[in-house]
């Protein structure tokens, strides 16, 4: 292209990056795992329906997808799902068992062959669904959750640890399916079996609480006849977040509890005591007491931050904000990180022998699949590798700020400026900005390539991502700053980023732009409701009605979640309507683009449609486009093409800027 840099406003730069690009290249590998000594993981492929295939990785280094269209592994187990795969080698050949997205039944597969069901329908509600399986080989069974509907309603579902046989005797009996637990609680994370095959440990936890709030460490003996007794908790409670729990080779309980205010790793002390036939579990000794996090929020069961190896040592996922691959010594609490680019590490791990999986990425590449020698320290790229589709110097090149917000308090975020090699802006020109609020809000915008943030900034528009008070990556009080306090922190954070820029000379004052996803559409809608930053806002599959969501319209996993976020609906009903954008309609005064699945059950079209009749008649521009076939984050690539060159639209029509090639949105008042 030549050294020539041409001089251009801001938003009409001309970008190799277009939507069918960033569409392509959305969403990354997950789940992985050891099949005998063979890496497996799931991966996306937006253009063959949104579906996620199962990848193996062979002894060659040749990879293959396992399972052709229309298979789609993930479980829709509260709704995010979770681990919907696992693996073993039976005869020298891989076994695998996996749920299928459009049934949720659990299937066998051997490669070569047809996947056959193991599990049956269940004509009632959203049916039977299951995740978080283990394969027991000598057992003949799979054990993992079982979530049952056992109503019509969405909170109408019970949920145990199962046991479901491996010869498929189960796939049309739901009688042949053996429960290894009662309904004590509500929520569940799979079993993990001890090495000596006697003590069974998983997460629970019940409503009003989310598992990030306070969860249970239970722990229980297994018979010889493989049913379950003397089932205590061990750990854990109403203000002690337990993220995840493993076994060592040497029969130690390892899990990550929050007690300190920060996630890090305990070890049970093994003290003896025969009641049960059980070692009593005495307060967890620290294996390396630092301020940063080894866990995180459990937003799908099988989350995994850390994974212990044969040797004794401890692969972990660990960091403050930004997270990196390391191997902890448990008797030494000392952590070797994993050398190489990567600067974010995914909740996923698996180990086998001194081989440890992960998926790592950095500002300069997407998510991939990394193995990490933890004898010799080397880290190597085995699946997913990154592809530098175009030239990377159109990539942003991100900033890692903390603002100062009301009261003082510190607000992280990561400031995109505007960036093309063959592009500037004239002198004294300002950029627009979008800020952007992530989802959760139980989260985290983790600071990787993402191409659909570059579709923005290599066209002149800057990309500020906040990571607002209730984020997760900074200890248990900056999580607790969004008690009862959301709709409020999240705004007055993502507002005060947004007027710093500006006041510091870095944004145009006059094109500020909100936008988010799920509770970050809710951010983006109450910021226009609430504040007058911004000219223009992206609202995206949001809640914008607290009170019809609180009572009956999502699923039951986060059915009280306000409870926490807002307040108990029965002693603060005011609250919930003087914070929803639904009921102060008549406060948006600026254009709008709302964007929202027709199958989205966490977030139901019924919140956008009843937000836009409180619109009628207000003269307001705004678009409102409804996706057929897409629930809670899209994933058909046709829908994400469409849902960003509407966005881009939005901004040029606001803001005056002239993005060559993208078709208008048209903004209907």
């Amino acid at each position: 292209m030549g050294d020539e840099v041409r001089t251009l406003a801001y938003g009409s730069w001309p970008s190799p990056i277009d939507a069918a690009l960033a569409a392509a290249h959305d969403g990354h590998p997950e789940y992985v795992g050891f099949v005998g000594d063979e890496p497996w993981w799931t991966e996306p492929r937006p253009t063959e329906g949104g579906r996620r295939t199962l990848v193996r990785r062979g002894a060659d280094g040749t990879k293959e997808s396992v399972l052709p269209a229309p298979w789609n592994v993930r479980s829709r187990v509260i709704e995010y799902g979770g681990q919907p795969w696992a693996g073993a080698v039976v005869d020298g050949e891989p076994l695998v068992v996996f749920v299928h997205f459009a049934d949720q039944r659990l299937y066998r597969y051997r490669p070569g062959g047809v996947p056959r069901p193991l599990t049956p329908v269940s004509p009632v509600g959203g049916g039977l669904r299951w995740a978080d399986p283990q394969v027991l080989v000598d057992r003949g069974e799979v054990w993992c959750v079982l979530e049952e509907f056992t109503g019509d309603g969405p909170v109408d579902v019970r949920r145990v640890l199962a046991a479901v046989p491996l010869d498929g005797s189960a796939a049309q009996d739901r009688d042949g399916v053996r429960e290894l637990t009662d309904e004590r609680h509500r929520f569940l994370t799979g079993p993990r079996i001890s090495p000596d095959g006697r003590r069974a440990a998983w997460l629970a936890w019940d409503h009003p609480r989310m598992p990030w709030d306070g969860s249970e460490l239970v722990l229980a003996g297994i018979g010889g006849d493989g049913t379950f007794h003397g089932a205590r908790t061990v750990a854990g409670g109403p203000e002690e977040s337990i993220a995840q729990v493993e076994w060592s080779t040497d029969g130690r309980l390892l899990y990550a509890a929050d007690r300190s205010g920060w996630w890090n790793l305990y070890a049970e002390d093994r003290v003896p005591n025969e009641v049960d036939g059980l070692p009593s579990v005495e307060r967890g000794v620290p294996l390396c007491p630092r301020e940063e996090e080894f866990g995180g929020p459990l937003w799908k069961l099988g989350h995994r931050w850390f994974a212990p190896l044969e040797c004794g040592l401890i692969a972990v996922v660990h960091g403050r904000g930004a997270t990196t691959l390391g191997i902890l010594d448990p008797e030494t609490g000392e952590v070797v990180d994993a050398a190489g680019p990567w600067t974010e590490f995914a909740p996923t791990l698996a180990v086998h022998g001194d081989r440890v999986v992960a998926v790592g990425a950095s500002p300069r590449s997407a998510y991939e699949v990394v193995e990490l020698d933890a004898r010799t320290g080397r880290a190597r790229v085995i699946g997913a590798a990154h592809d530098d589709v175009v030239d990377p110097a159109y990539y942003p090149e991100p900033q890692i700020r903390t603002f100062t917000g009301p009261a003082g308090r510190d607000i992280h975020a990561h400031i995109y400026p505007p960036h093309n090699p063959g592009c500037a802006a004239p002198g004294g020109e300002l950029p627009p900005y979008v800020v952007w609020a992530h989802g959760g809000p139980t989260g985290r915008a983790p600071l990787v390539l993402d191409l659909g943030i570059a579709y923005f900034t290599s066209r002149g528009i800057g990309v500020a991502e906040v990571n607002y008070g209730g984020s997760t990556g900074y200890g248990r009080e900056y999580r607790g700053r969004l008690r009862e306090q959301w709709g409020v922190v999240d705004v007055e954070d993502c507002a005060a980023v947004a007027v710093a820029l500006a006041d510091e000379g870095t944004a145009d004052r006059d094109r500020l732009a909100v936008r988010g996803g799920s509770a970050g559409g809710w951010t983006a809608a109450a910021s226009l409701a609430g504040t007058d930053v911004y000219a223009c806002g992206t609202i995206i599959y949001p809640i914008l009605d607290l009170a019809g969501w609180a009572t009956g319209e999502t699923h039951d996993f986060e059915s009280q979640y306000l409870e926490s976020l807002v307040g108990p609906y029965a002693e603060v009903p005011a609250r919930y309507a003087e914070r929803s954008p639904t009921e102060h309609a008549d406060r948006v005064t600026v254009p709008f683009l709302l964007l929202q699945g027709l199958d989205d059950v966490i977030c139901p079209p019924a919140q956008c449609e009843r937000f836009l009749a409180r619109m009628e008649g207000r003269r307001v521009p705004h678009a409102y486009v409804a996706f057929e076939g897409e629930g809670h984050g899209f994933r058909l690539a046709e829908t994400m093409i469409r849902a960003l060159e509407s966005e881009l639209s939005l901004y040029a029509q606001v803001f005056g800027l002239n993005p060559p090639g993208i078709p208008t949105l048209e903004l209907a008042k």
